[in-house]
Order: structure tokens, then sequence, then C-alpha cells
């Protein structure tokens, strides 16, 4: 018997990949799936128990690692469930603000919760290499980041070009919410030195590309993550599930934990 895993959101685009993969695994076990009632039928063939809820299955599977792609309102109440019954909780879900991070925090103290807003070991690596890279480069480099996903994308920018602004803005020492522009237009004069830009592109099918731009006196350097296939993100949740399983209660986990 595997790591029993519970996959939120089964049908979806990321819920069938998470699915296929779990089933292949050697050390997972597909325990059960929720979907919309909708869609739940497209399910019945997965050999394991369908809910629309995720509460009727952990109260047969309350040892089971949930993973999650959804959307904020449902991972908070999904994250809810799981605190209540003591589940681990794998979120890949983006678009999260300040007050639901902030909840996801709180409920960590009494179940294992894992979060991250790209699961990428590349993209994670960035975020170490990152800041020293700014620090190195210093004041004379202005820093912008631009990111491009498919057009069927909700949030915007995506939740990696958040992190990303945020590890940005945290080697610069400032504060991103002052700091951040989400647009320019008409005349707006000449650019602020205490400024990140952040830009996003939609169109196609495109699973995430990700640059950040320093512009120096005389040159400019680009480091771009580019995502090929959304199992680069669902391997990544994978590698979160075993390292969360088991894991104690205490803090919000993310990757560079799992790192």
């Amino acid at each position: 018997m595997g790591i029993p895993v519970i996959v939120m959101g089964a049908a979806g685009r990321m819920g069938a990949i998470l699915t296929r993969l779990v089933r292949e695994s050697d050390d997972l076990q597909l325990a059960g799936v929720v979907e919309r009632k909708e869609k739940a039928t497209e399910l019945s063939n997965l050999g394991c128990p369908v809910a629309t809820d995720i509460a009727s299955l952990l109260d047969t599977l309350p040892k089971a690692v949930i993973i999650d792609f959804t959307a904020p309102v449902v991972s908070l109440a999904t994250a809810r469930a799981a605190a209540r019954t003591g589940a681990a909780h794998v979120i890949g879900t983006t678009g999260l603000s300040a007050e639901e991070r902030a909840e996801l925090e709180g409920l960590a103290v009494k179940t294992p919760l894992f979060w991250s807003p790209n699961m990428s070991v590349g993209v994670n690596v960035l975020l170490k290499v990152l800041p020293e890279l700014t620090r190195l480069l210093g004041d004379d480099y202005d820093v912008e980041l631009a990111e491009i996903h498919h057009n069927k994308k909700k949030d915007s920018p995506s939740g990696t070009a958040m992190r990303l602004a945020e590890c940005l803005a945290e080697a610069k020492a400032w504060n991103l919410e002052e700091s951040a522009c989400y647009c320019r237009h008409g005349i707006i004069g000449e650019r602020p030195k205490q400024e990140i830009g952040i830009q996003a592109l939609r169109g196609g099918d495109v699973v995430g590309v990700h640059t950040v731009y320093y512009f120096g006196p005389g040159e400019r350097i680009e480091v771009t993550h580019q995502a090929h296939s959304r199992e680069n993100f669902a391997n990544g949740a994978l590698r979160a599930v075993r390292w969360l399983h088991g894991a104690a209660p205490g803090r919000l986990y993310s990757m560079q934990d799992v790192l």
C-alpha cells in the first residue's frame, strides 16, 4: 500500500494529470477524488471513491494527503476541512490574497499544510539564486519581469510572477506594494528608481514562461524559466506529497522546505 492521495478537481487540466501520475506511481495510491457534480460521472472508471465534497472523503480517509490545484475559495474550504481531521494538504492554487495566505498560516498550526504557487524545481531554485544576483548587480540595474500564460488562465499576474517579484523586492529591501508597477500608459515620465515592472501576456496554450530582466549601463541580463508541460508542476506536487506525508504541523511549508 502506498501513501493514500486525494486529488481535488480530478477532471480539470492539472487534476487529470495528477490523477494519472498517482495511479502510475509505485509508492502512491489514489484513495479518492473530488469533483463538481456535473463532472463526477466522468471519473467513475478510476476505481476509487468519487465525491463532490472533501469532508465526506476525509471521514473515511483521515490519513490521506490532499493535492489541490483548484481556486482560492475551494482551497481555503479544503484546508479548513483538513485542519478538522489532521489530514495533510498540498496546495498549488494561485491567486490567493494576503488574507487567505494568513488564514493558511493559521491552519498550518493544526495540520500539515504546504503551499507553493509554482511546484517547479527550476523556479524554486531561481528563488534562491535571484536575491544574490540582485544584490551583486546593485542599484544601477533596473529590475523588471514578464510572464506569459495560456488564454484560459484566470489570475493575473501569475502566482509565480508575484512570488518572483516578492523575492526581488525582498532582496532590494523594498515594499512590493509600493514599488510594483503593473501597467504603463500615456505620458508617465521617467521610470522611478524604486520600481519593479510586472507585465502579463496571455495567449494560446502557453504553459508558463517567466523572465526577469536586469537593465544596466551598457548591458542587459535576462533570466528565463520556461515550463514545457504541466507534468513539471505535477511531479513537483507529488514530491511535496511524499515529503509532507508524516510531517508535523506547525507552519505553512513550501517548496523550499522540500528542496
